[in-house]
């Protein structure tokens, strides 16, 4: 049952300790003094918390009787302040999967300091904390939940199955030389840059960034995975590794869903797409039954 009133929804900063660059963050819940099961939302490469449709998704799963909380990840390009778009181009280059990672663990310490967010205690029941993740998010909640026992439950919505994308070793070589390689945003034409130092830190950090790893050998809590058989970013067949990893991974395919799964930015609508709302409501089910 859907509740009609209008989530809450607080903003908060971050200040890490494994660098100086706060990050915003926000939780949508409905306050009336009751322990909610808590989500925590990690966006994808390119993306940030209030991309396209993902305020409309904080909504859903808070008037669904959940704690939602999304945030911007430290090094995503968004300025605290700024335009709410991705401005700072240097930041983002300076990004990798190691402080992403931390980033999240941060956000998750905070959820269980008192009164590190603006979030009552008493709305909160973190023994049932889950992860959500897309894209590259998807596999960094992956991650992050096989190195935190805290997390109860992880949900991939067309995740990454490993953060070295393959590489070819000419465009290595180039990228060392340089120091700097960069990709294009489709929706701004953005040329991002990508510095050499996040293949450092993939080099120096391998064990600890290996999905496929993680997934076979520390990976204990329910995982589900959410893949369209029309991404046009990851073919949907890199959706089955998962199973093979773990055999008791949860895997849904959507018939004619893109990577998106029907969202664009900006998205102007109050409702969810209706391939988002199904996976929304296939998340929903699947953290409703963990106990």
């Amino acid at each position: 049952m859907v509740a009609s009133a209008d989530p809450t929804r607080l903003d908060f900063l971050l200040t890490p300790a494994h660098h100086t660059r706060a990050f915003a963050a926000d939780a949508r819940f409905l306050p009336n003094g009751q322990a909610k099961p808590v989500v925590v939302f990690v966006h994808g490469f390119k993306g940030f918390k209030d991309w396209g449709h993902f305020n409309v998704l904080a909504d859903f799963f808070a008037r669904q009787g959940y704690v939602f909380v999304k945030l911007d990840l430290s090094h995503n390009g968004v300025v605290v302040g700024g335009t709410g778009d991705l401005e700072d181009l240097d930041a983002f280059g300076r990004n990798n999967f190691s402080i992403e990672l931390d980033d999240i663990g941060c956000l998750l310490d905070a959820l269980h300091q008192p009164n590190a967010t603006p979030v009552p205690a008493s709305e909160m029941d973190l023994s049932r904390l889950f992860l959500v993740g897309h894209s590259r998010g998807g596999g960094l909640a992956i991650l992050k939940a096989a190195e935190d026992a805290r997390v109860k439950a992880v949900a991939a919505w067309a995740p990454i199955t490993n953060v070295n994308p393959g590489w070819p070793e000419e465009m290595m070589q180039h990228w060392q030389q340089t120091g700097v390689w960069h990709v294009e945003n489709a929706r701004t034409k953005q040329q991002l840059p990508l510095y050499y130092q996040i293949v450092e830190d993939y080099h120096a950090n391998r064990l600890r960034l290996d999905i496929p790893h993680k997934v076979r050998r520390k990976l204990r809590q329910p995982l589900l995975v959410i893949h369209g058989d029309d991404d046009e970013t990851l073919p949907v067949q890199k959706a089955q590794l998962f199973r093979e990893l773990k055999p008791d991974t949860e895997l849904r395919i959507l018939p004619g869903a893109g990577h998106m799964f029907g969202g664009a930015h900006p998205w102007p609508d109050t409702a969810l797409p209706p391939l988002a709302q199904t996976v929304a409501d296939d998340t929903l089910a699947f953290f409703d039954r963990i106990v």
